[in-house]
């Protein structure tokens, strides 16, 4: 490590911790902006898509196809993505991607709003894949780059406002999203190309390096690293399956937003009303994320489990039963009360019976449970509503999702988790490569 390095990682990691609170961390407050418009900008851009492939093309189906085309960026980029964060420089990689990111939006902009040109099929979904690539970059990059900037007594302080501005990301989604897409198809992308521009100005502006020693990092072959994460996480009975559990949980979440937006935009319904129904979603997550922490230190992860897939269950039935706009919105608010109490349980015990040196990797593999379904889910909600109907679509997530509630009680390792307390015991012992020494 040079000398550089050295002060710079004293000062990012001691200097905020003595001198000042969280809140007046200079380069907290503008990683912390950067993320926001980042989140908002995509959260908007990403509900337009839907809606304006379906103006595009007249066809639920195809929507969906646009969709999952664009979706696999995400997909492709997720496992490689710790590696690459932990070899390059966290502040360029974040400034370049962004700017791709917004650039690849402001050409769906041009396209809508210059005479004798028009927005494509193929246009939209190569926006979707390049914004869903550099997505799958940010994530990571950005948590990573809070760990260099914020002191580590601080760092569960920063990390709730993250999951609060994640929160708020989908609570601006509907309702902002749907009113700049019923003023102008181009608008919802001119936010979402604007939020990555202020990201690359706020990250420009940290002065302290995001990164440790580079040269360290890059000793270890890439394709080694990777491929020790996958049999590190494929290696731990309990790791192993969620992946596949929560994976078919996410297609079929996914999958049913997807088709109760396109019901609603092909029978006519408001863009701005569409926007409620996202809205409900994020009003659902933002109340369970109080009671969140609470749940998580006094119920195990199981019966967590148990509790967010049966409430969740009961409220497609009802959804099922009464596929109208309004039962939509009631029991989408319902669903999700427990989801935070159960997606911080499951991450927090994956943390904590994971060794430091495959923090990373075991992170991005695990993040296959949802970006598997960003591809996917598009194409079941659109086939499944193109050829049963709303209610017959809805019916069909409702059996899903209860097999899913069944399936969840054979999976024994789920069960004998206990409380936080306990974990400790759980902890698996991994070894570590030369190239890899374990932290």
């Amino acid at each position: 490590m040079t000398t550089d390095e050295a002060t710079g990682e004293a000062r990012a990691g001691e200097t905020p911790a003595t001198a000042t609170g969280l809140w007046k961390n200079r380069s907290y407050r503008l990683l912390l902006t950067g993320a926001t418009a980042e989140d908002v900008g995509a959260a908007i851009g990403a509900f337009a898509v839907p809606l304006a492939a379906y103006g595009i093309t007249g066809s639920v189906v195809q929507a969906g196809v646009i969709s999952f085309v664009g979706q696999l960026g995400s997909v492709l980029m997720t496992l490689p993505a710790g590696v690459i964060v932990d070899r390059v420089d966290r502040r360029r990689l974040i400034m370049i991607g962004s700017t791709v990111a917004a650039l690849a939006w402001l050409s769906v902009v041009v396209a809508g709003l210059v005479d004798g040109l028009a927005i494509t099929a193929p246009h939209l979904a190569a926006a979707l894949f390049v914004s869903s690539m550099v997505g799958s970059l940010m994530d990571p990059a950005g948590t990573a780059a809070l760990h260099a900037v914020v002191p580590k007594e601080q760092l569960g302080q920063a990390m709730s406002v993250a999951q609060g501005r994640d929160a708020a990301a989908t609570l601006l989604q509907g309702p902002v999203g749907g009113l700049l897409y019923g003023m102008s198809t181009v608008l919802p992308f001119v936010v979402s190309a604007a939020g990555r521009l202020v990201s690359v100005v706020s990250t420009a502006l940290v002065r302290e390096p995001l990164n440790g020693d580079l040269a360290a990092a890059r000793a270890e072959p890439p394709l080694a690293s990777l491929k020790e994460g996958l049999r590190y996480v494929f290696g731990v009975p309990l790791l192993r399956t969620a992946i596949w559990l929560f994976m078919l949980v996410n297609i079929v979440l996914n999958g049913m937003m997807i088709t109760i937006n396109l019901h609603l935009v092909s029978i006519g319904t408001p863009p701005v009303l569409i926007g409620l129904i996202n809205t409900a979603v994020g009003v659902g997550v933002l109340a369970g994320s109080i009671l969140a922490g609470l749940l998580v230190n006094r119920v195990r992860v199981g019966l967590l489990t148990a509790m967010a897939l049966g409430v969740s269950g009961v409220a497609v039935v009802v959804m099922a039963l009464f596929p109208t706009f309004w039962g939509f919105v009631a029991a989408l608010a319902g669903m999700m009360f427990f989801a935070p109490a159960l997606n911080a349980g499951m991450v927090s015990y994956a943390t904590a019976i994971t060794p430091g040196h495959m923090q990373g990797r075991m992170a991005g593999t695990m993040g296959l449970t949802s970006l598997v379904a960003g591809p996917t889910a598009p194409l079941v909600g659109s086939l499944l509503l193109a050829n049963l109907g709303i209610g017959g679509a809805m019916w069909a997530f409702a059996a899903g999702w209860m097999s899913l509630f069944a399936a969840m009680f054979l999976v024994r390792p789920l069960w004998r988790i206990g409380l936080p307390d306990t974990w400790a015991a759980d902890v698996v012992e991994w070894p570590t490569t030369p190239s890899s020494p374990a932290t």
